[in-house]
């Protein structure tokens, strides 16, 4: 094997000293006093007798392990588009991590993790998300020009349809105060915007025959507007544990809802009397669906 650096640094001492024994005969006092004064240098500075100075010596301790981009690709890559990451965002309840974009198409469909299949919330996942920005900065350290590539895709999309290209956000510096800093007080998430109805479901009876159901532990539900009554039929079954016989009549005002309409075009057309506070109430019964 290789010799050790203690062993290694102990020959060229060992060498001068055979020297100085063969030649003593042939020297006077003063070349003895020369290489014993070489000798204390050369123990004294182990870069010397290596024939390098300290920074040869550091470089070589401190030199970087080159790593392939492949090593990490499975670290950076988006489970859903298997593209690189793209406005990371991680799920606080899982810690796993993807494309902005993917997530919230996820999550229009579904409240659970596409990696791990966990709940992430019972009505509204995107509250249960956060923007990951260290491991973005990472992500575009390390793949060349993927942040140039996305700014450029992101500016001609925005110019194609005449929209004005949003500026990124610049951070502000905190005001500088005298004394104890003052906490401030603020939400502590906020609401998606694609998030823009407010619904109230308000129970009103069910017929004979409908079988065991559990009640709605939460009947203020905050969803897109894009949702349709297909979707809160789909919500309430799962929520009350219907049977799949139960049939289930939504009536907002006096207006039997159809499955295909959406909650905008229903605040839209029934209007203000459909509105408590804000919200739009649906009312929801249970019936034996007929044979």
């Amino acid at each position: 094997g290789a010799p050790s650096c203690s062993g290694s640094r102990s020959l060229p001492f060992e060498f001068e000293r055979s020297r100085s024994e063969s030649s003593g005969d042939e020297d006077d006092d003063e070349d003895d006093e020369e290489e014993e004064m070489e000798e204390e240098e050369l123990d004294g500075d182990p870069g010397a007798r290596f024939g390098m100075d300290d920074g040869e010596l550091d470089s070589d301790d401190d030199r970087e392990r080159m790593i392939n981009l492949a090593e990490l690709t499975p670290y950076i890559l988006c489970s859903i588009c298997k593209g690189y990451f793209i406005d990371a965002t991680t799920i606080t309840e899982c810690l796993h991590t993807f494309c902005k974009s993917c997530i919230v198409r996820h999550f229009y469909y579904s409240n659970r993790c596409p990696k791990c299949n966990i709940v992430v919330h019972q009505t509204q996942p995107l509250y249960n998300i956060r923007l990951d920005r260290q491991l973005q900065d990472i992500v575009y350290k390390l793949v060349v020009n993927l942040e140039e590539r996305e700014k450029k895709q992101m500016h001609d999309f925005y110019k194609e349809r005449g929209l004005e290209v949003p500026k990124p956000a610049v951070p502000q510096p905190a005001p500088a105060s005298r004394g104890r800093p003052r906490k401030v007080l603020g939400s502590v998430f906020q609401i998606p915007p694609e998030l823009d109805i407010s619904i109230l479901l308000e129970f009103i009876g069910a017929n004979e025959g409908t079988g065991n159901f559990k009640p709605l532990e939460k009947k203020f539900v905050r969803v897109s507007g894009e949702a349709t009554i297909g979707h809160v039929e789909k919500f309430l079954r799962r929520k009350m544990d219907l049977d799949p016989t139960c049939q289930v009549d939504i009536i907002c005002g006096d207006h039997l809802l159809e499955h295909y309409q959406t909650l905008r075009e229903i605040r839209q057309a029934i209007g203000e009397s459909a509105v408590q506070d804000g919200l739009l109430v649906l009312h929801y019964g249970l019936v034996v669906s007929p044979l």
